[in-house]
């Protein structure tokens, strides 16, 4: 078994015009994701914050390689992300669906 790291991507997701903040938006989206996380997520943590007519995430994701590629931090978190907003009535009643998380331009300077 290879090292592993902790990679974090910042998602945002916008909420659908006319759509108000809710209370337990946040715990509710989290909750969302546990539910529909797969292992080869690789998901340990989340966050969100509920901001003016977004609803923004971290997502805290166990990466063994260190290539980017089909199971790329970036490329899991979309995918976790779809699926959520896909099997979801309240993510798809509440939220935009999201592009997919870009890289940082300074990324790759560490």
């Amino acid at each position: 078994m290879g090292l592993s790291r902790l990679d974090i991507v910042y998602l945002s997701l916008t909420r659908r015009p006319g759509t108000p903040a809710h209370p337990a938006e946040a715990a509710d989206v989290v909750d969302i994701l546990w539910a529909h996380a797969r292992p080869g997520d690789d998901l340990e943590h989340v966050s969100a914050n509920a901001g003016p007519g977004r609803l923004d995430l971290l997502l805290y994701l166990r990466t063994r390689e260190t290539a980017p590629g089909p199971r790329s931090h970036l490329h899991r978190a979309g995918r976790l992300l779809a699926r959520c907003h896909q099997a979801s009535v309240l993510m798809r009643e509440r939220y935009l669906p999201a592009g997919p998380p870009a890289a940082r331009p300074d990324a790759g300077a560490s």
